[in-house]
Protein backbone atom coordinates (compact mmCIF):
# COMPACT_ATOMS: atom_id res chain seq x y z
CA UNK A 1 0.00 0.00 0.00
CA UNK A 2 2.37 2.62 0.42
CA UNK A 3 4.31 1.89 -2.88
CA UNK A 4 1.41 2.62 -4.50
CA UNK A 5 0.74 6.19 -2.38
CA UNK A 6 4.23 6.67 -3.45
CA UNK A 7 3.03 5.71 -7.00
CA UNK A 8 0.03 7.95 -7.01
CA UNK A 9 1.56 11.31 -5.20
CA UNK A 10 4.82 10.97 -7.76
CA UNK A 11 2.18 10.83 -10.64
CA UNK A 12 0.09 13.90 -9.46
CA UNK A 13 0.44 16.69 -11.26
CA UNK A 14 2.76 18.84 -9.09
CA UNK A 15 1.25 22.23 -9.40
CA UNK A 16 -2.40 20.72 -8.35
CA UNK A 17 -1.84 20.44 -4.46
CA UNK A 18 -5.16 19.42 -4.32
CA UNK A 19 -4.48 16.42 -6.50
CA UNK A 20 -0.90 15.45 -5.07
CA UNK A 21 -3.47 14.96 -1.39
CA UNK A 22 -6.01 13.05 -3.36
CA UNK A 23 -8.79 15.60 -2.42
CA UNK A 24 -11.01 17.80 -3.50
CA UNK A 25 -11.42 21.68 -4.18
CA UNK A 26 -12.95 23.33 -1.18
CA UNK A 27 -11.87 20.54 1.53
CA UNK A 28 -11.92 22.67 4.70
CA UNK A 29 -8.60 23.05 6.40
CA UNK A 30 -8.77 20.10 9.09
CA UNK A 31 -9.58 17.28 6.27
CA UNK A 32 -6.81 18.99 4.87
CA UNK A 33 -4.60 17.89 7.93
CA UNK A 34 -5.67 14.64 8.48
CA UNK A 35 -5.17 13.38 5.11
CA UNK A 36 -1.44 14.65 5.19
CA UNK A 37 -1.04 13.15 8.46
CA UNK A 38 -2.59 10.00 7.51
CA UNK A 39 -0.49 9.77 4.08
CA UNK A 40 2.88 10.95 5.46
CA UNK A 41 3.19 8.43 7.97
CA UNK A 42 2.40 5.53 5.31
CA UNK A 43 5.19 6.85 2.86
CA UNK A 44 7.77 8.66 5.56
CA UNK A 45 11.72 7.52 4.77
CA UNK A 46 11.83 6.41 7.63
CA UNK A 47 9.22 3.87 7.72
CA UNK A 48 9.33 3.27 3.90
CA UNK A 49 11.62 1.55 2.13
CA UNK A 50 10.60 2.59 -1.59
CA UNK A 51 14.22 4.32 -2.72
CA UNK A 52 11.92 6.87 -4.21
CA UNK A 53 9.80 8.04 -0.83
CA UNK A 54 11.59 11.28 0.18
CA UNK A 55 10.26 12.81 -2.94
CA UNK A 56 6.74 11.68 -2.56
CA UNK A 57 7.18 13.00 0.88
CA UNK A 58 8.89 16.25 -0.28
CA UNK A 59 5.72 16.65 -2.76
CA UNK A 60 3.35 16.01 -0.17
CA UNK A 61 5.06 18.24 2.29
CA UNK A 62 4.63 21.03 -0.26
CA UNK A 63 1.75 20.40 -1.40
CA UNK A 64 0.15 20.78 1.90
CA UNK A 65 1.78 23.68 2.74
CA UNK A 66 0.01 25.54 -0.49
CA UNK A 67 -3.25 24.35 0.77
CA UNK A 68 -2.45 25.62 3.93
CA UNK A 69 -1.53 29.35 2.64
CA UNK A 70 -4.23 31.23 2.19
CA UNK A 71 -2.99 33.05 -0.86
CA UNK A 72 -1.74 30.02 -2.95
CA UNK A 73 -4.50 28.19 -1.90
CA UNK A 74 -6.79 30.89 -3.50
CA UNK A 75 -4.53 30.83 -6.38
CA UNK A 76 -4.85 27.49 -7.17
CA UNK A 77 -8.82 27.61 -6.16
CA UNK A 78 -9.30 30.38 -9.13
CA UNK A 79 -7.25 28.05 -11.15
CA UNK A 80 -9.62 25.00 -10.51
CA UNK A 81 -12.31 27.72 -11.19
CA UNK A 82 -11.21 28.58 -14.39
CA UNK A 83 -10.75 25.55 -15.55
CA UNK A 84 -14.23 24.39 -14.87
CA UNK A 85 -15.76 26.82 -16.72
CA UNK A 86 -13.30 26.42 -19.53
CA UNK A 87 -14.25 22.92 -19.70
CA UNK A 88 -18.29 24.41 -19.11
CA UNK A 89 -17.50 26.51 -22.35
CA UNK A 90 -16.10 24.03 -24.07
CA UNK A 91 -18.62 21.57 -24.14
CA UNK A 92 -21.29 24.12 -24.35
CA UNK A 93 -22.59 23.29 -20.82
CA UNK A 94 -24.85 25.54 -18.43
CA UNK A 95 -24.55 25.54 -14.38
CA UNK A 96 -27.64 23.86 -14.80
CA UNK A 97 -26.64 21.41 -16.99
CA UNK A 98 -27.18 17.62 -15.45
CA UNK A 99 -23.16 17.02 -16.07
CA UNK A 100 -22.07 19.58 -14.43
CA UNK A 101 -24.69 19.30 -11.18
CA UNK A 102 -23.69 15.35 -10.68
CA UNK A 103 -20.18 15.00 -12.66
CA UNK A 104 -19.62 11.77 -13.59
CA UNK A 105 -15.94 10.13 -14.06
CA UNK A 106 -15.29 11.16 -17.85
CA UNK A 107 -16.10 14.97 -16.88
CA UNK A 108 -13.93 14.73 -13.90
CA UNK A 109 -11.12 13.18 -15.81
CA UNK A 110 -11.38 15.96 -18.34
CA UNK A 111 -11.78 18.46 -15.72
CA UNK A 112 -8.78 17.27 -13.95
CA UNK A 113 -7.11 17.58 -17.56
CA UNK A 114 -8.07 21.13 -18.12
CA UNK A 115 -6.87 21.86 -14.46
CA UNK A 116 -3.10 20.84 -15.41
CA UNK A 117 -3.39 22.94 -18.66
CA UNK A 118 -4.33 26.13 -16.59
CA UNK A 119 -1.85 25.75 -13.87
CA UNK A 120 0.52 25.20 -16.61
CA UNK A 121 -0.27 28.35 -19.19
CA UNK A 122 -0.88 30.59 -15.02
CA UNK A 123 2.95 29.33 -14.92
CA UNK A 124 4.41 30.15 -18.62
CA UNK A 125 2.65 33.37 -18.40
CA UNK A 126 4.36 34.18 -14.78
CA UNK A 127 7.47 33.09 -16.05
CA UNK A 128 7.25 35.18 -18.99
CA UNK A 129 6.16 38.50 -16.52
CA UNK A 130 9.85 37.03 -14.42
CA UNK A 131 11.11 37.31 -17.93
CA UNK A 132 10.80 40.75 -18.87
CA UNK A 133 11.07 41.95 -15.25
CA UNK A 134 14.63 40.87 -15.18
CA UNK A 135 15.37 41.95 -19.16
CA UNK A 136 14.02 45.39 -17.72
CA UNK A 137 16.23 44.93 -14.84
CA UNK A 138 19.39 44.68 -16.71
CA UNK A 139 18.60 47.45 -19.27
CA UNK A 140 18.28 49.79 -16.21
CA UNK A 141 21.37 48.23 -14.76
CA UNK A 142 23.44 48.43 -18.11
CA UNK A 143 22.32 52.30 -18.37
CA UNK A 144 23.16 52.96 -14.26
CA UNK A 145 26.40 51.64 -15.42
CA UNK A 146 26.74 53.73 -18.61
CA UNK A 147 26.44 56.67 -16.56
CA UNK A 148 28.72 56.00 -13.92
CA UNK A 149 31.01 54.76 -16.93
CA UNK A 150 30.31 58.29 -18.38
CA UNK A 151 30.91 60.04 -15.30
CA UNK A 152 34.12 58.47 -14.78
CA UNK A 153 34.93 59.45 -17.76
CA UNK A 154 34.53 62.96 -17.01
CA UNK A 155 36.00 63.15 -13.58
CA UNK A 156 39.18 61.52 -14.92
CA UNK A 157 39.81 64.28 -17.97
CA UNK A 158 39.01 66.86 -15.66
CA UNK A 159 42.05 65.70 -13.82
CA UNK A 160 43.94 65.14 -16.86
CA UNK A 161 43.11 68.55 -17.48
CA UNK A 162 44.48 69.92 -14.46
CA UNK A 163 47.40 67.64 -14.17
CA UNK A 164 48.25 69.67 -17.70
CA UNK A 165 47.68 72.88 -15.98
CA UNK A 166 51.29 74.19 -14.91
CA UNK A 167 51.98 72.87 -18.23
CA UNK A 168 49.82 75.10 -20.33
CA UNK A 169 50.43 77.92 -18.13
CA UNK A 170 53.98 78.20 -18.67
CA UNK A 171 53.75 77.65 -22.25
CA UNK A 172 51.38 81.02 -22.29
CA UNK A 173 53.89 82.78 -20.14
CA UNK A 174 56.48 82.03 -22.40
CA UNK A 175 54.53 82.94 -25.30
CA UNK A 176 53.27 86.05 -23.89
CA UNK A 177 57.09 87.27 -23.10
CA UNK A 178 58.62 86.40 -26.71
CA UNK A 179 55.48 88.13 -28.01
CA UNK A 180 56.34 91.24 -25.77
CA UNK A 181 60.07 90.65 -26.09
CA UNK A 182 60.12 90.71 -29.84
CA UNK A 183 57.76 93.56 -30.87
CA UNK A 184 56.88 94.74 -27.36
CA UNK A 185 59.26 98.65 -27.99
CA UNK A 186 58.15 98.93 -31.48
CA UNK A 187 55.01 101.24 -31.16
CA UNK A 188 52.04 100.77 -33.48
CA UNK A 189 51.39 102.96 -36.02
CA UNK A 190 48.57 104.87 -36.75
CA UNK A 191 46.44 104.64 -39.74
CA UNK A 192 45.58 107.08 -42.02
CA UNK A 193 42.52 107.68 -42.90
CA UNK A 194 41.37 107.42 -46.97
CA UNK A 195 39.19 110.50 -47.70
Amino acid sequence: MPDSEIARILAAFRANAYDVLDLQPGVPDEDIKRTYRKISLLIHPDKSSNPRAPDAFDRLALAHQVLLDEKKRAILDEAIADARMLMMRDLKLTVDSEEVKDPDTVFMGKWKEKVKWVLADNEARRQRQVKAQMQEEGRERRKEEAELTERKRKRDAEVEWEKTREGRIGSWREFSKKGVAAGGDKKKKKMKTLG
